[in-house]
């Protein structure tokens, strides 16, 4: 596909069809693909996890979904999925590389960065994934891990301390599914979100 034709078609895909996997090859196009993404100093401290076993998957919704809750229409159509990937991202690995002799700073004091570098260069990963599934001819959707599941979700799968799941995509060949009911507030337009020369707030109509 051409690229503007990914990014127009590209969308979160909630409902798959559990009898078509992902090949083998595609995933790796898609991991490959996500350690892409550009990382401050370079620093790569991303990590992921690739689910594509059904114990695996179960365990992983097993473990990330709260005790008690009933099987909704997202979830049910999620839980289809052939193929989950849950980025995470490594703080320590930041605070490493920029106190490195080529960055100039000599401690790894946290209060220097003005953002969570970390998790926006894991989220820059995602998006390739997510690009990449549509180029393929698949669906994805990034979600994210509800706070409280988050230890359960590290014991099942010995995720260490320092790596910190920023979300999770599913990965599969789209089924029939119900858009999201937020689409209809509309895409806004660049005039109302892109600001040139400097901020202007709108001018109310008279």
């Amino acid at each position: 596909m051409e690229f503007a034709d990914v990014v127009r078609a590209r969308r979160m895909v909630r409902n798959y069809d559990p009898d078509r996997p992902v090949p083998p090859e595609v995933v790796e196009r898609l991991l490959a693909h996500a350690i892409q993404a550009p990382s401050a100093g370079f620093s790569q401290g991303w990590g992921f996890l690739v689910l594509s076993d059904a114990a695996d998957r179960d365990a992983f919704w097993a473990a990330t979904t709260p005790a008690g809750a009933p099987e909704t229409r997202w979830l049910a159509g999620m839980r289809r999925a052939p193929l989950i990937v849950v980025p995470h991202s490594n703080k320590s690995v930041y605070l490493d590389r920029y106190a490195e002799p080529d960055k100039g700073w000599t401690d790894r004091d946290e209060s220097r960065w003005p953002v969570p570098y970390w998790h926006i260069d894991a989220g820059f990963a995602s998006l390739l994934v997510l690009l990449t599934a549509v180029d393929e001819g698949l669906g994805a959707c990034f979600f994210g891990i509800p706070p409280d599941r988050i230890a359960a979700y590290r014991d099942t799968f010995g995720v260490p301390a320092d790596y910190t799941p920023i979300g999770a995509i599913t990965v599969g060949y789209p089924a029939p599914d119900r858009r999201s009911p937020s689409l209809k507030r509309g895409r806004r337009p660049v005039d109302q979100v892109v600001h040139r020369g400097r901020w202007l707030a709108s001018v109310p109509e008279n």
